[in-house]
């Protein structure tokens, strides 16, 4: 079966967001990597040493699935447009969980909806302190 992913892009926070997550979900990174750290990255020399220090490619497991990131590189080109048009759903095995993940994921960010009984079961959605949308779904059983 094929697998999806979710790769998101910050501007100059992915370390501290992924380090976040990791705090949040638990486990270790499977990759951690610097644009220092790029062999042969064309470009390389003319990079200044913020842009060298700042994260290419990070990714950290959340069950059976991954979730990475990097930094857009404002002198590349690259800006990004924080926007609404993407939610990330986490599906926690109790409601023990669900409020674990729920609480932790909203300090320092939003809450848009408190974790509630819903017909199909037990969930909420917030904003991270990095402007993440996520909705917690526990579905009872």
């Amino acid at each position: 079966m094929t697998k999806l992913n979710s790769y998101l892009n910050f501007q100059d926070t992915t370390e501290a967001a992924f380090n976040f997550y990791k705090s949040v979900f638990g486990g270790e990174f499977v990759t951690m990597m610097r644009f220092k750290d790029v062999p042969d990255l064309p470009g390389k020399e003319k990079m200044s040493e913020a842009d060298l220090n700042k994260i290419m490619h990070v990714s950290l497991p959340i069950g059976n699935n991954m979730l990475m990131g990097t930094d857009m590189l404002e002198s590349m080109g690259q800006h990004l447009k924080t926007g609404n048009a993407y939610t990330l759903s986490v599906h926690p095995e109790s409601k023990e969980e669900a409020d674990r993940l729920y609480k932790a994921l909203s300090q320092g960010g939003t809450p848009h909806q408190p974790m509630t009984e819903m017909f199909w079961g037990y969930w909420g959605m917030l904003a991270d302190k990095f402007g993440i949308q996520w909705m917690v779904n526990f579905q009872n059983s």
